[in-house]
């Protein structure tokens, strides 16, 4: 075997791999000379019984509960995707983006509660959300990872000392390959290439390419190394689907809201209401119903560049970075009726406790046709991350091994187009006599009353065409986050007879930015006044029914339109007069840094008790965090008085930093314990104390505010509100406790059964707080109004909020109470506060911690090939228990808590491998889980269960030349959505299969 680090001990060589690709980042310290010589074994492996034997190596002989993947061999990693290799842990689930795995859940805690690292170090995340609005998570998106570079990913399950915090649910290792890993001296490479297609695509190329390598060169001295590995891939795909914007839950009081007035022959007939509900009953009615095309197009570039360097036996340096971005586009194209209260005509509701209209008709009572939405919507986003890390590791000498690492890593989403990130461009056709939905079936089926000739300026020829046609909005959403981490860590490891101390300091600094804006402008009226008005051959005809393969779509109202919302929103911008840009003022610009200050101490022993052998791994870790959360606002320089009971917030001229500082610190004891009761059965005992950090928006400095509604020196009651973020917020902590059993039967055979069990408090909930917001003072209950307050009295004038004002505002400005009538005082008169009035009181909405949870389940796991026979299966369950959640019966003016994400979970992989061939068939499942609290103010969301099958074949022709085909999603599987019932559908994405072609040369 060829050593990676010249002439050197056993247990210093040993060391140096331990240290320098794992200490050094902080993840497994713990490691032993011997899970260092089977690591350099396996690597000259290739195939997949030795990934998964690799694998199972990883999970048997790390401390605690630890789950890995493996590369199959240099550049081939067994998914071209992190995320859907992740989902085939136990306990590992994701969410997809565009049918790709994007982020991943594990045992029940999302993305943004999971620790996501390179090479151990802390990696930023950028993930800007679809449709507008400000970037708010801490979450990676694994779909910026190319897999070919990767060697292995690990999944920490329970806490480390030496691990960096942030992960409650699990902490994610990304394992790159490094020069002095290598078998061979010299140079060694591999080159690949592939051609994707994506069955759903439409206008895009139906066949892309992938392309990626690889290249090590090693001294024969085996003193230096270059690494560098690269990819490229395109990808054009499409989508199509349905959803609803909203839906209102009331309780039935016997009408549907703005029903007809029967004592009103104007209003209409009565609602015909079939099945209807019971009296305080809730039920839901829809506010649109919205068809959905979208094309879309990625590029990904990958690049990572390694030097390691050993100048004696004493030391190895060695110095990476990583580059990756993703180039984002779609153009979307929507048809939408919106189903107005007051043009109900008939609803049928279902049999369930939440009642829903699965049939709704709805006329014009005025006879003349109304809109029919046709929203053009485009994408434009670039996603860049880099990183750069020096790593030394010094050998003191056989007992003493330090290293130090440093890295400064950088992730950002940013716009790709001077008019937004995510622009919206509405457009209209009134053309709707007579509209309903028919909720029934899997599919929702819109069917529209057509009509062009009630109006006078349509066309009229009975046909939805661009002559119908007008412009209505233009919104240009500005959306990014940059995020920068630079982390510092000095690390050690003393070497025992019977084990190993380790220790080590971490200085970790984040500061993450997000802006957000809205250029909005009108200009026309959903095509009212101006229909016709666009540029001939600006919009294409559209069947979207014909888009729909996988559900029926018979009598569904199915033309719409594609257009380019660049030629468009120029066109409008001269037509309208403005700026086709986003350049708008931020509406939110807000920055966090948080500075983290760590020490951490570990005892790893191993040992015989009773003639079992056991290993112990006992560490704490302290850490200081401080926390500052900059908002940069126009702040709001007074609430002035300008009539009885009008007040209006007055703002300065200038945009302002709002700085608020907090801190706070934690120790986190970890204990991991495993012993083998009997040859090749091991027991493991885990517990440990992690937490999990707020998410961005939840820290802002930020606050809006409303002002009172009347003088509060006439009710002595607070009805002044505001909201707010919370920067004193401080981390979720979670008691985590694990046993298991793992029974290895064979090199590449185990079964493994485990219980774990997490006791959250700190999560964050909503509260009403009765607080100032930066100095406001209430000019209605200060001096000048209880000196109106006795005039009024004195003279004997009724006190109500007008004759106060008018007093005030008479007294404040030297004239006559009873030389104007109100009106004119409300219209000549604004009292400002001065410095007299007491601060206003605000009932402040904001962010507490004030939750508490208990997450727990069971993970089995098995994994055996048969023999020679060249099979092997590889299976697991998990079950996710939580005791909070959604109430679907509750009113929804009721906020709930509930704990999202959680659902159970199942692989099924069956392998094989057998001389030249090699074969992978993987089922995935997911069951059903509240996916939010919030879909539309209290309303949850549930992302119905889902599984998918993928495949894997590869041939190797020569020793060096391997042809491969693969497919993803092969059973074209769908994502759908809903409320509190099935039938109130959120969202509906027809999703469709991926397949690839590839080649590989090694040489």
């Amino acid at each position: 075997m060829t050593q990676t680090t010249p002439n050197k001990s056993k247990i210093a060589a040993s060391l140096s791999l331990i240290l320098g690709t794992a200490l050094s980042s902080g993840v497994m310290s713990s490691a032993t000379a011997q899970e260092t010589e089977k690591d350099i074994e396996v690597i000259q492996v290739s195939g997949i019984r030795s990934s998964v034997q690799e694998s199972m190596g990883i999970k048997r002989d790390s401390a605690g509960v630890v789950d890995a993947i493996s590369a199959e061999d240099i550049g081939k990693f067994p998914d071209t995707n992190l995320a859907e290799s992740l989902q085939r842990i136990t306990g590992i689930s994701i969410s997809r983006n565009n049918g790709e795995g994007s982020q991943v859940t594990a045992r029940g805690f999302g993305p943004d509660f999971n620790m996501v690292t390179l090479n151990g170090r802390t990696m930023p995340g950028s993930a800007l959300p679809g449709g507008g609005g400000a970037a708010n998570s801490r979450a990676f998106d694994f779909s910026d990872l190319a897999s070919e570079s990767v060697r292995a990913v690990e999944v920490y399950k329970t806490g480390r000392a030496s691990i960096a915090t942030g992960g409650i649910g699990a902490t994610v290792n990304i394992r790159t390959a490094r020069p002095f890993q290598a078998s061979d001296n010299g140079i060694t490479a591999s080159v690949g290439a592939k051609a994707l297609h994506d069955t759903t695509n439409r206008v895009g190329d139906d066949v892309t390419p992938e392309v990626s390598g690889f290249v090590n060169y090693l001294n024969d001295e085996n003193t230096f190394g270059v690494t560098f590995t690269g990819s490229f891939q395109q990808r054009d795909s499409a989508a199509q689907g349905a959803f609803v914007n909203e839906w209102r839950v009331n309780p039935f009081d016997g009408t549907v809201p703005q029903s007809p007035d029967p004592a009103n022959p104007d209003s209409g007939d009565p609602i015909v209401l079939n099945n209807a509900p019971a009296m305080g009953q809730l039920f839901a009615i829809p506010s649109d119903l919205r068809y959905y095309m979208a094309d879309r197009e990625r590029e990904r570039t990958n690049a990572q560049l390694t030097f390691q360097f050993a100048p004696s036996e004493k030391m190895t340096a060695t110095l990476d970075y990583t580059y990756s971005k993703q180039d984002l586009y779609e153009a979307r194209a929507e048809q939408s009726i919106w189903m107005d209260d007051r043009y109900f005509t008939e609803l049928t509701f279902d049999d369930e406790t939440v009642k829903t209209p699965v049939l709704i008709t709805q006329e014009r009572r005025d006879l003349l046709p109304r809109d029919l939405g046709l929203a053009l919507q485009e994408l434009n986003q670039v996603n860049e991350n880099k990183s750069i890390g020096l790593n030394l590791e010094y050998f003191v000498n056989d007992e003493l091994t330090l290293v130090f690492d440093l890295h400064n890593s950088t992730a950002e989403g940013r716009p790709d187009a001077p008019y937004g990130t995510w622009t919206n461009l509405g457009l209209g056709a009134n053309v709707v006599k007579g509209q309903g939905v028919d909720f029934r079936g899997d599919f929702p089926i819109m069917f529209v009353d057509f009509d062009d000739e009630a109006r006078d300026n349509l066309n009229g020829n009975g046909v939805l065409d661009q002559d119908d046609v007008g412009t209505s909005i233009l919104d240009m959403n500005f959306s990014s986050q940059d995020t920068e981490i630079t982390q510092a860590r000095l690390d050690g490891s003393y070497v025992m007879d019977t084990g190993s101390i380790n220790f080590g300091i971490e200085s970790r600094s984040m500061e993450s930015t997000s802006l957000q804006s809205l250029t909005r402008h009108t200009m026309g009226n959903w095509g009212i006044e101006n229909p016709g008005e666009l540029p001939a051959g600006s919009l294409t005809p559209l069947d979207l029914a014909s888009e729909f393969s996988d559900f029926n779509t018979e009598g569904m109202f199915s033309q719409g339109f594609t257009g380019s919302v660049a030629q468009i929103g120029a066109f409008a911008a001269q037509e309208y007069g403005f700026d086709f840009l986003a350049n708008n003022p931020f509406a939110t610009n807000r920055t966090i840094e948080e500075d983290i200050t760590a020490v951490y101490f570990e005892l790893d022993l191993s040992g015989e008790l009773n003639g079992m052998e056991y290993n112990l791994l006992a560490g704490v870790r302290y850490e200081n965090t401080d926390v500052t959360s900059i908002a940069n606002i126009s702040l709001p320089s007074g609430i002035a008085w300008e009539g009885n009971n009008d007040f209006n917030v007055r703002f300065g001229s200038d945009m302002e930093d709002v700085e608020v500082e907090s801190s706070y610190d934690h120790v986190l004891p970890a204990l991991d314990f495993d012993i083998e009761v009997v040859e090749n059965m091991i027991a493991r005992f885990s517990y440990s104390k992690t937490i999990a950090r707020p998410t961005y928006n939840n820290l802002s400095a930020a606050a809006t505010v409303s002002p009172q509604s009347g003088p509060t020196i006439l009710t002595d009651s607070i009805t002044a509100t505001a909201s707010s973020g919370n920067p004193s917020l401080i981390p979720l902590e979670s008691d985590n406790l694990d046993l298991s059993f793992e029974y290895y039967f064979d090199e590449t055979s185990y079964v493994s059964v485990g219980f774990y069990d997490k006791r959250v408090k700190n999560f964050i909930g909503n509260e009403q707080v009765e607080e100032n917001i930066v100095g406001l003072r209430d000019v209605t209950n200060g001096p000048r109004a209880e000196a109106a307050r006795a005039e009024l009295e004195a003279r004997g004038i009724p006190i109500n909020d007008t004759s106060l004002f008018n007093m005030v505002a008479a007294m404040e400005n030297g004239i006559e109470y009873d030389s104007l009538t109100d009106e004119q005082f409300e219209q000549q008169f604004d009292v400002l506060p001065n410095s007299e009035d007491p601060l206003i009181t605000f009932i402040n909405s904001k962010p507490v911690n004030n939750k508490a949870a208990n997450i727990y389940g069971f993970e089995l796991a098995a994994q055996h090939f048969f023999g020679d026979s060249g099979f092997g299966v590889l299976a697991n369950y998990t079950t996710v228990q939580g005791d909070i959640g959604f109430d679907n019966d509750a009113n929804p003016s009721i906020t709930q808590f509930a704990l999202v994400g959680l659902s159970d979970t199942a692989n099924l992989i069956l392998m094989y491998e057998k001389d030249a061939l090699q074969a992978r068939i993987a089922y995935n499942w997911r069951d059903k889980f509240l996916d939010t609290t919030s879909q539309y103010i209290n309303e949850p969301g549930y992302t119905e269960d889902y599984s998918q099958i993928d495949f894997n074949v590869s041939y190797d022709i020569t020793e060096d030349l391997t042809v491969s085909f693969e497919g993803i999603n092969i059973t074209d599987e769908n994502i759908r959505r809903h409320g509190r019932t099935s039938a109130m559908l959120w969202k509906l994405d027809e999703l469709g299969a991926r397949y690839a072609l590839g080649v590989r040369y090694k040489f």
